[in-house]
């Protein structure tokens, strides 16, 4: 409901209009603290990239960062990624491994560090991220802020701000909208992740791979996924429904779709009854789908921002 209500300048959003008031009034006293030097932006010694967003709710940041860290890697950069490791159960700083649980790492830091390689430190404190992790990888030269662009205490070279199809909603600061702070607001660099832009910005394309991946790292062509007869869609990210329509879109049609709240970790979670049929997720899905579902199948994302995305990030590196 409040995420609808985001959208428009009505009733509810009205309602809870003072209280973004009083919302805005503490993050501009903040961002004030810091700009006149109250309050410590830290600097870790390596440049600084972060990516996030100024709207609350997922708006495809994590695909960006595993694209900016790929681009860094072709050329020929040690990268380094912080984040703080959203929904994990954990408190303390860590380095997430192959191996990780995704419950004391986080979903996506997991998903960051298999599909790239890169070091990938969670902590909440992203300044301690960044330190253990250029501590237990001193050949690192460059590290990307996985969200954090409302995390002042770390000093970055280079802001890029993530909006999906939402825009800015309806242009209220959290809870009668969804923006963190209030837009526009100076960036280095906007990428719009969905297919219609609200405003100016750089775009990219987001398409499934052709395949889906397995536990054992088999591939299943979509063209045969397509084919069968009963299969099974589940997706715990921030928008389930996008995900369904790009199945839709090549050609699978899911007998049941099952959406799930984003992060969700599955341990309370019942298998579907009847069968046979065959059960897809998302990658961000996968690492905790896996350990109560092994048949489960990932279909992966492909992310390309425009090339014209990638020359401006060069260009303030």
């Amino acid at each position: 409901m409040l995420q609808r209500a985001w959208l428009h300048r009505g009733l509810l959003a009205r309602l809870l209009w003072p209280l973004s008031l009083v919302y805005g009034s503490i993050a501009a006293a903040r961002r004030m603290a810091y700009r006149r030097g109250w309050k410590t932006s830290h600097s870790v010694g390596v440049p600084v990239v972060v990516v996030g967003n100024v709207v609350a709710g997922g708006a495809g940041k994590t695909p960006v960062v595993m694209a900016v860290v790929r681009h860094l890697q072709a050329r020929g950069l040690p990268v380094g990624v912080v984040s703080r490791g959203y929904g994990r159960r954990t408190q303390d700083g860590r380095e997430v491994h192959a191996d990780s649980n995704p419950r004391d790492v986080g979903d996506e830091p997991l998903l960051v560090h298999r599909t790239t390689g890169a070091p990938v430190v969670v902590d909440r404190d992203r300044v301690a991220a960044a330190r253990r992790l250029l501590a237990a990888h001193p050949e690192v030269s460059l590290i990307v802020s996985d969200d954090g662009l409302q995390h002042l205490a770390l000093r970055r070279d280079v802001e890029i701000c993530v909006f999906d199809d939402r825009g800015a909603g309806n242009g209220w600061l959290l809870p009668a909208g969804p923006l963190r702070e209030s837009w526009p607001r100076s960036c280095d660099i906007v990428l719009h992740t969905g297919d219609h832009p609200a405003f100016a910005g750089f775009t990219a394309r987001r398409a499934l791979a052709d395949h889906a991946v397995g536990l054992d790292g088999g591939h299943v062509p979509l063209a045969e996924l397509a084919r069968r007869p009963n299969v099974i869609a589940l997706a715990g990210i921030a928008n389930p429904d996008r995900f369904f329509d790009m199945l839709r879109d090549r050609g699978i049609v899911p007998a049941q779709c099952i959406a799930l709240p984003d992060h969700y970790d599955f341990d309370s979670w019942s298998r579907p009854s009847g069968g046979p049929y065959s059960l897809i997720c998302t990658e961000k899905d996968a690492a905790k789908l896996w350990r109560v579902a092994p048949d489960a199948l990932a279909v992966p994302l492909v992310f390309a921002p425009e090339p014209a995305f990638f020359a401006a990030l060069d260009a303030r590196l």
